[in-house]
This record gives structure tokens, sequence and C-alpha cells, in this order.
């Protein structure tokens, strides 16, 4: 059995303002009474203020040429889309619905994109109608869109998503590179931009996505250097001058205590000096980055309450409300290839630590919170948090397995 590891919030909580009691303050509040005015446990809680904090921040550093979008991907709750969308420059979607979530929050249809390797027809219809960048990623929505785009006898705006000739490396999710279903592969871009034209559609520029959840800021700046010297190449057989080249993202968060958090300064200088460049080369366009994990996952808490302390042959259980069925990625099933607990932590002072694992209501030996973590005494009523709970949380999990109650969501 290996040794246990230390998960009371580690650096991460320590991060999260605390009264004098040790209870955590989100939104200057003491947690317990936002998770009463939210409605109770299991819940999501997201602190505006340190989403507003990190935009702030990377807009402080990024050059005005460098525009920064919101993948609503990561968290589609509606009052916190609506929030970003007045931070960022834009939103990316990758559904009918998330289009309807990015109008209703008040983006303009000039500053949203659409991507995602399987639209339908109607989709396609639906986000010609409002005016939205399309990202396509086949022939086969080139056809669609020229069909349209005569129907409606006006141009769909597009952009073409490309399956680069290489690997984000050390990401956590490899977009590119290899066959994917992501895409057209860049082998086959010169001809898709003759196709393009030929379909009078109105292009727009490169939609190049190579990888996500990044914390090596030498991957990353490599990725967007290849990537802007494809983009700068694929413009001769381009129909237009490109307006947008969209770099993707994957700058990602510590979810460890082994994780070094990303060198965001090293990357932002290359962005800069990307820009530089591309004055002189496109002058009338600019750089994108679409962001999800990177603005918003540190900004959210999950909290769930305990129901029972159980010990089972010397092991300490906490079994809380909550569980995968609410947050998955924090069960270690979303992506994780060998399984590692998130920072957690019990609210409130304990005069004792002990080993314990927090598992949730669910009838299955997966629904694990935190294996065997070092936490501070736990017992029935306590709050446990799960922190770095902002991105993919409820809407990646599968919210109705066993018929339990669903999670609770609150910007604060």
């Amino acid at each position: 059995m290996s040794a246990p590891v230390l998960d009371a919030g580690g650096s991460v909580g320590a991060a999260w303002p605390r009264d004098d009691r040790h209870r955590l303050l989100v939104g200057g509040m003491p947690l317990a009474r936002v998770v009463d005015s939210a409605g109770g446990t299991p819940c999501y809680l997201y602190d505006r203020a340190r989403m507003t904090e990190r935009v702030a921040s990377l807009r402080a550093q990024l050059d005005p040429q460098v525009h920064v979008h919101y993948a609503v991907k990561a968290n589609p709750m509606p009052a916190l889309v609506a929030h970003m969308a007045r931070l960022v420059d834009g939103l990316d979607v990758a559904s009918a619905g998330e289009l309807r979530l990015a109008l209703d929050a008040g983006t303009s249809p000039a500053n949203i994109s659409f991507a995602g390797p399987g639209k339908r027809a109607s989709e396609l219809r639906q986000a010609h109608a409002a005016g939205v960048v399309i990202n396509v990623e086949s022939l086969r929505e080139v056809a669609l869109l020229a069909q349209l785009s005569e129907e409606a006898g006006h141009a769909a705006r597009v952009a073409l998503r490309v399956n680069l000739p290489f690997e984000l490396k050390a990401s956590g999710m490899k977009m590119s590179g290899g066959p994917r279903q992501f895409g057209l592969d860049a082998e086959q871009v010169p001809q898709a931009l003759r196709t393009l034209h030929a379909a009078g559609l109105a292009f727009e520029g490169f939609h190049l996505f190579a990888g996500s959840q990044n914390l090596k800021a030498d991957a990353i700046i490599e990725a967007q250097a290849k990537s802007y010297a494809c983009a700068l190449a694929w413009m001769a057989d381009a129909p237009a001058t490109a307006r947008t080249i969209n770099l993707g993202g994957g700058f990602g968060i510590p979810y460890t205590g082994a994780d070094q958090p990303l060198a965001i300064g090293a990357v932002t200088d290359h962005l800069n000096t990307l820009a530089r460049r591309l004055r002189d080369d496109m002058p009338h366009a600019h750089l994108a980055i679409e962001l999800g994990r990177y603005l918003v996952g540190e900004a959210g808490l999950y909290v769930t309450r305990v129901l029972d302390r159980k010990i089972s042959r010397g092991q300490v259980f906490l079994v809380v409300d909550g569980g995968m069925h609410h947050h998955l990625a924090a069960s270690g099933n979303f992506g994780q290839v060998l399984r590692k607990n998130y920072p957690v932590a019990v609210d409130g002072w304990q005069a004792e630590t002990e080993v314990a694992s927090v598992v949730g209501p669910l009838c299955t030996p997966l629904d694990l919170l935190a294996d065997r973590a070092v936490l501070g005494r736990a017992g029935e009523g306590d709050l446990v948090v799960v922190f770095q709970s902002g991105a993919y949380g409820r809407s990646a999990s599968p919210g109705g397995f066993l018929g339990h109650p669903a999670v609770v969501e609150a910007l604060v």
C-alpha cells in the first residue's frame, strides 16, 4: 500500500482566505453561510472576483492585438457565462445550446465562434443565421454552408479548423497530430481553402487548437510558434485576408502538490512577440487565445457534507452527500490515466488530522473524491471542500446516475 497523500488544501487551499476559526471565506463570507444561502449541499460555488482578477491579470500582460476568448464548454453555468462575457473579447462555443447561452449573455455574434467535429445541419443553419464565425471541420460542413449561404443570400462566416501536423507536448489532452476527429488535416488545407473560395464563403482565418491542460510554458510556446508559421504559409492559398488567427488554449492549472503552476509570463511574452510579427505579416488580423479552465478552474469550489463516518478494517471513510455524479473529474474518471486526488480540505479548525477517504453515496467503488488523504478529523455534518472545481465539473458529470438530487450552483 502506498503512503497517504497530504491533500488538506495544500498550496492551492492556502490561496483562499480564511477567518480566525480557519473557515474558508467565499466572497468575504464564511463558507457555511454561503452554502446555506445557495441552498445547501452538495453545491458548486464560483467566486466572481477571482475570475475577474484572472482575466484582468492576463489582459495586463498581453498586447491588445491578442484577444482573449472564454471557452464556454469549461463551465456553461448561465450566470457565469454572462459574467465572463463582460470581461473577455469573445466566446467560443461547441454546440447550439452553448451558442444560445453566448447570445443570451449579450455577446455580439461578431465575437462568437462555433467549433466541433459533428455539427448538425440544423446547428449550422442556426449559427449562419446568427452571424457567428463557424470553425469548419470537414468538407461536408463547407458544402452545407454553401447551400445555406445561397438560400439566405449572404455568405457564412467561416474559419478553417486544422488538425495540425504536430502534437502539443506534455498536454493533458492532445487534440492535433496524427489521425484526429478535429478539423481538416494540414495536408488538405490548400485544397480546402480553394474549396471555401469556390463555395463563396466569407473566410475569417484559422482555428488551431493543439491540446489542453498544459503546465509547460516551453511546450505551449513551441506549439504557438509552429501554429503561427503554418497559418502564415497557408495564407498563400487563402481566398481573403485573415481577420483572426486563433491559436487555441492549452493553459493548465495545478491539481496536485506536485504540479508547478504555468509560467504564464513566458507564454504572454511570446504571444506579444507574435503579435508584433503579425502587424507586419497580416496588418488587418489579430491573434486569439481561447481559454476555459485557466480562467475559471481555480475560482470554483465543490462543497459537500459528511453524512456518515465509517471505519472499515482500520480505514476511515467519510461518506458525503456529493460524489462522482456531480464531480466526475475529482473522482479520477475524466481523463486521468493515473488517479490523483484533487486538493481537498475539511472546513474549519480541527485539532487533529487523520488519513481518510472521502466517498460519495453511490453504489460503486468509483465514487471516490479523495483516496486516503491527510485531512482534519471530520464527523457528521462537517463540510468537505474540493478545490480547483470551477471547470469541467457539473456539466461534465453523469448527474442522472442513480437518481440522486441535482447539485446546486451559485456565482458568489
